[in-house]
């Protein structure tokens, strides 16, 4: 038979307090922090404080104390604060143990009907719990999370047992009439899907009720498709990455001299404007000659770059790649000029300042110096620098381009150089060769027309030159 009773916690008495009765019981009162305090005082019955005063406190819900259908003593807060209340929890518990004793449910299934009764924010809690313990990015944790809230709200999830697929399906028709894109919707499938199984991985759910709820096609979906830039672009868009800054400032904005370059700046706004053009550039060279991704190469500290040797490269940790395993990101030599060159500015600049607030002049950079101040909304920039460039951002197709299209350019410039697809993929870290081979690489800038040069000759104008069998002497006779 079990019992159910409230949790204590003994605390020492403080020394300023006087001991009164009342109604037979002991209490302990004391002013703290310009208040009155007064709480119950009982003697000790165990332990080394045992015929000691000390001050007890009692929990706020009751406890159930029982055994389970393995024979097991449990204790469990039954989230009760009326005591009749926990009675009936316990009564619930133990019977829902002989329920199991006697084989009418298995424990799997003992162990979900403790769970399905709760809020589904709960569990969602508990998913992000897990989520951080396996380390995933807090940009991840936080996209899940605002899916499946979405999800919970809109499709009225209140519980686990309320996750029905037919409403689910629903939702995806109707976000389909509102225009909302096969990406997004795939989002939306895939933290619920990975929400549900890790339920079942916890004996939470039997079965993940999404499991056969198929993934949109987003190849049918023409936005947000993005297309490699040619080389030609590429130059263009470097060359006023570098420039725009500056000229900008020169411009002259009003008048009838309006547009031409010719408005005044002191000499150490056009050195910080030169340098802020020559920043961005390097960043755009960077990010199509690596295949780096914006937070990626964000990360990239002085500690992080081997740029000395035959073979320069820099490495990049587990925590800053988006597939989590850490790499070693091999740097053509040209680029590791620039680089040295860049970072060798960036010391001389520390050593003036240094020397202007006399300080000591330091040798060399901080280890954990950023490579590249990446701003967080880098698009914008990355726009108007094409538009300057005369660079369109749609194509006739509907193709756009935006900082990540740097990686598909890299792709793409990779399968044009004739690099070997497996090659290819080494480079770009993808696990699937499908996505090198067919999401990152614009097979409008591949030269087919080349690779067809090497096929065979087929003429049908000239018959085909006669086979001479060579007949032996015997065959003659």
């Amino acid at each position: 038979m079990g019992s159910i009773f409230k949790q204590t916690t003994w605390k020492s008495v403080p020394p300023e307090a006087n001991i009164i009765t009342r109604d037979g019981k002991r209490f302990a009162v004391w002013i703290q922090n310009g208040k009155k305090r007064k709480e119950e005082v009982r003697t000790v019955q165990t332990g080394k404080d045992k015929g000691q005063f000390r001050i007890c406190i009692f929990s706020k819900h009751w406890y159930a104390k029982y055994r389970d259908s393995s024979n097991l003593v449990v204790v469990t807060c039954t989230e009760c604060k009326d005591e009749a209340n926990a009675r009936k929890e316990l009564e619930k518990y133990e019977r829902q143990a002989e329920r199991v004793r006697k084989g009418i449910i298995t424990p799997a299934e003992e162990k979900l009907e403790k769970q399905t009764p709760k809020p589904i924010a709960e569990h969602f809690d508990a998913f992000e719990h897990y989520l951080r313990s396996k380390e995933v990015t807090k940009v991840h944790r936080e996209n899940s999370r605002r899916y499946l809230n979405r999800l919970a709200e809109e499709c009225s999830f209140v519980t686990l047992l309320s996750m029905r697929r037919e409403s689910f399906e629903k939702w995806l028709a109707n976000r389909i009439v509102d225009g909302m894109s096969a990406r997004s919707r795939n989002a939306h499938r895939e933290a619920l899907n990975a929400f549900c199984n890790w339920c079942v991985a916890t004996e939470r759910l039997l079965d993940n009720p999404f499991r056969l709820v198929r993934k949109a096609n987003e190849d049918a979906d023409p936005r947000r498709q993005r297309r490699a830039m040619t080389a030609e672009e590429l130059r263009r868009l470097l060359q006023v990455a570098k420039e725009r800054p500056l000229k900008e400032a020169l411009m002259i904005r009003r008048g009838e001299r309006k547009g031409q370059l010719a408005a005044n700046v002191s000499d150490e706004l056009k050195v910080r404007l030169e340098q802020i053009g020559r920043e961005r550039a390097l960043i755009y060279k960077t990010l199509v000659l690596t295949g780096l991704r914006r937070g990626e190469l964000a990360s990239l500290t002085v500690a992080k770059l081997s740029l000395a040797g035959s073979s320069p490269h820099a490495y990049l940790d587990a925590a800053d790649e988006k597939n989590r395993t850490g790499s070693v990101i091999p740097i053509r030599d040209d680029l590791a000029d620039d680089l040295r060159h860049w970072l060798a500015d960036k010391l001389r600049a520390l050593q003036d300042l240094a020397r202007a607030r006399g300080e000591s002049i330091p040798r060399e950079l901080p280890a954990q110096t950023k490579l590249f101040a990446v701003p967080a909304q880098m698009i914008r920039t990355f726009d108007r620098d094409l538009k300057a460039a005369g660079i369109p951002k749609v194509d006739d197709r509907g193709r756009t381009l935006d900082v990540h299209a740097m990686r598909t350019t890299f792709g793409t410039l990779l399968s044009k150089a004739g690099v070997s697809p497996r090659t290819a993929q080494a480079a770009m870290r993808h696990s699937d060769i499908s996505l090198t081979m067919n999401t990152y690489t614009d097979p409008k800038l591949l030269d087919v027309r080349g690779a067809l040069d090497g096929l065979p000759e087929l003429s049908l104008s000239n018959p085909p030159p006669p086979v001479l069998v060579k007949i032996s002497a015997r065959e003659t006779a």
